[in-house]
Order: structure tokens, then sequence, then C-alpha cells
């Protein structure tokens, strides 16, 4: 679809990702509202992109719901969303001392990446289900984040992995789900991306991440994250695909 006039939410659209693509779209024209956590990040993006924004839980089915009303109220319903919320944990099954991992240590992930991005997917389905089609009758377009870690996840990320290879795996099925709405759905996974999540790493070991990918040799860039979200919203033929972001790497077990 044509990106101008048209209205996108972006979860974690305060920082990383997120911010990324909420100011891409913002740039071609479209008005965004930002949807995170940390309220005085989010409406600092969305006030210097003439945007809107509101706190949004995703993994808190009231707070999504009162965030996405909100939205409807401040700026219309979205055609365009894209769920960039998640969280970076690891946690092996077995402690160091022998013990099960508690349970709790290894769903924190599940919950943000997965479920909340389902939460996020169904509220924004049942509100371009009821807007007039467009041309080849699309009503809207919702992208995902997944990650490499869904098809090589290392040794400690199995409950990251998990929560990523949903995201993937389900692409396809809520594609052909929505296609009778006329609402694509695509999804897209980066590699090693120069965001908040790697700032904090020291230098040494950015640099050995660095070294494993093939070309170009570096970080990924959050605004090349938010071009291909943004192709994702314009290119109508493209649906039910996840595209891979990541320089050629393919992680190593550790």
């Amino acid at each position: 679809m044509e990106i101008k006039g048209q209205t996108a939410y972006i979860t974690g659209g305060a920082s990383g990702l997120g911010e990324a693509t909420a100011r891409t779209l913002a740039a071609a024209g479209a008005t965004v509202g930002v949807l995170d956590m940390n309220e005085e990040l989010a409406g600092k993006v969305a006030g210097e992109i003439g945007g809107a924004a509101a706190v949004c839980n995703v993994t808190d089915a009231a707070s999504h719901e009162a965030a996405m009303a909100s939205l409807r109220d401040a700026i219309g319903p979205a055609r365009i969303f894209v769920a960039c919320a998640g969280i970076a944990t690891g946690a092996k099954l077995v402690s160091r001392d022998g013990t099960a991992t508690p349970l709790e240590k290894l769903t924190g992930a599940i919950q943000v990446n997965l479920i909340g991005t389902i939460n996020s997917m169904r509220l924004a389905a049942a509100d371009m289900a009821a807007l007039d089609p467009l041309e080849d009758g699309e009503r809207g377009v919702i992208v995902t984040t997944t990650s490499i870690a869904a098809f090589e996840g290392q040794i400690g990320q199995g409950d990251y992995s998990a929560s990523k290879g949903g995201v993937a795996a389900s692409t396809i099925t809520f594609a052909r789900e929505l296609a009778r709405e006329g609402i694509r759905v695509n999804c897209i996974s980066p590699g090693l991306m120069n965001t908040p999540m790697l700032a904090g790493l020291p230098d040494d070991v950015r640099e050995s991440l660095v070294a494993t990918t093939v070309f170009p040799k570096r970080l990924g860039n959050a605004d090349e994250y938010a071009a291909l979200a943004k192709h994702m919203a314009e290119n109508r033929y493209l649906n039910g695909a996840v595209i891979r972001l990541d320089g050629a790497l393919r992680m190593a077990p550790r």
C-alpha cells in the first residue's frame, strides 16, 4: 500500500528498531502511534514525528486494549502495524549447581516476544478487518519481529529461541488466516543489530560478534530494519514471508 496518508502503530516504538521504524514511516507520510512501556520516551518520539503515544504492556490484555483505544481516538485505527516490542534473555535448563532452572526464568521471553506479539496481532487484525478495502482488497499489513536465534539459537538461548521461533513459524499460518480479511502478515528476522540491547556489551564482545558476520562486517543498523518494514508495507504481493536481515550470519553453537 502507499504509506502516505496511512496510520501506523509500532510496539516498542520508543527505542531501537521500533523507534527507527516509527521515524521512517512518519517520514514517508504516515501518522504514527508509538506504543511502549516507557511513557517519557514514547511521548518524546511521538512528539518529534507528529504522532501519538500510548503506554502499553504487550503481555497484558487490558493494557494493550487500552493503548489501542487511546491511539484510535487520537489518530484513527492502523492499517500498518509493526510489532517490535521484545526482550533478550538467556537461561539453561539446568543450573550450574545441577538443579532445574526455575520455570519463571525460562518463560519471560516467551511471554513478551511470543504471547505479546500474538496479543498485538489479534488487536491489530480486528481493527484492520473493519476498515474499507484498498487496492487488491487490502485492508492492512502486520509486520512482526523474530530473530536468527529462531533458526540457530546458541547454547543458553533455548527460551529466547523458542519465543522467536514461535513468531517465525506462525507467520504463514496467520497470513493464511487473515487473507480473507485482506490483511497481509510478514516477519523480519534480524541478526546482530546495533540497538540498545547490544549497546551494553563490552567492546571485545561486540568485536567478536562482528567477526562472525559474513558481509558486511558490521552490526546491522536500525534504519535497515526500518527500511525493510517499510518495503513490507508497500509491496502488496509480499505476504507470509520471513526475511533474514543478518549479513549472511549463521550463529555458532556458542
